[in-house]
């Protein structure tokens, strides 16, 4: 089995408009797929640092020399480049979503098709699991969770039907949480509800979207001017935030002007509509479907 399979990864790679000497990083390196087609295009004076917060990662890390992989979540990237003596980069890649892999081991908890732990941490170093949020957040928060990171039209429902059902017992596995929603899943969507409601535990869990603004700004500040941001997202809710930022230079997508006129931002769109996969891929990787690769250089 395959640890993960990068989808449109030669138009990721196309995009970053490598330099055989260039510093870049791989803020998703996973299975390492990215990596290997960035190191490829690399020379011996050029850099690859990757990032991943799941140490399951960390058996695919590539045994050449000028590449590092930081075992950190990629909210901490100017930190973790400093550290290495890296100030200034000439592209990042980040791939964002749950790996293959991470669906494919039932005690991760990701995979609404097996049962398992129901943990979904991304790093498992962290205390809090997705069993402890299900189990100890009030209705009225699950109700915001749920509306706010699923989209789900019936959180209220859905939070009422978990704080019911862990009041007979612990919801402890990924079964016993199908099993205390399933009066809520309308007949034909039933996946898909299942699979919005997995989202919102596993995006507050991890804290996803407040970790995605801070790879946003220090991305664009350690970027040397033209270099590239290339980022790949798979819901609403991350693709809002990088075709914001990447527009606007802010995330609420308010774009300010100087005294003027002129736009102030620090990135140029290099595709204005984001690049999504070809009928060919569609058909061979089912988790392409919802991929949206969005592209900003830095100004």
């Amino acid at each position: 089995m395959t640890y993960h399979q990068p989808v449109m990864l030669n138009e990721c790679i196309e995009q970053m408009n490598l330099r055989p000497d260039g510093t870049y990083v791989d803020a998703t390196f996973g299975g390492g797929g990215h990596s290997r087609a960035i190191m490829e295009r690399l020379g011996p004076d050029g850099r690859l640092i990757g990032f991943d917060q799941d140490e399951d990662a960390l058996a695919n890390a590539l045994g050449v020399p000028n590449f590092i992989l930081i075992h950190e979540n990629f909210r901490y990237l100017k930190n973790y480049l400093r550290l290495h003596g890296v100030r200034h980069i000439d592209g990042l890649i980040a791939d964002l979503g749950v790996s293959s892999h991470q669906f494919d081991v039932a005690d991760r908890g990701f995979s609404t098709r097996l049962n398992g732990d129901l943990d979904l941490r991304m790093d498992r170093r962290q205390e809090m699991t997705a069993k402890d949020l299900a189990n100890s957040a009030d209705e009225h928060e699950l109700t915001r969770l749920l509306r706010l990171y699923g989209e789900l039209p019936n959180a209220y429902q859905m939070a009422k039907a978990i704080c019911k059902a862990r009041g007979e017992k612990e919801i402890a596995t990924t079964f016993d949480l199908r099993e205390a929603v399933s009066r809520c899943l309308p007949r034909g969507m039933e996946n898909k509800y299942l699979a919005m409601l997995f989202q919102a535990l596993r995006i507050e869990v991890n804290g996803e979207l407040e970790a995605l603004q801070a790879l946003l700004q220090q991305a664009t500040e350690v970027l040397n001017p033209g270099g590239r941001l290339v980022v790949m997202s798979y819901h609403s809710l991350e693709d809002r935030l990088v075709k914001n930022f990447f527009k606007t230079g802010n995330f609420e997508g308010k774009l300010e002007k100087d005294f003027y006129g002129n736009p102030i931002v620090p990135l140029r769109l290099v595709t204005r509509k984001p690049i999504t996969a070809s009928e060919t891929e569609l058909q061979t990787n089912n988790r392409s479907r919802s991929a949206k690769l969005r592209v900003a250089e830095k100004i």
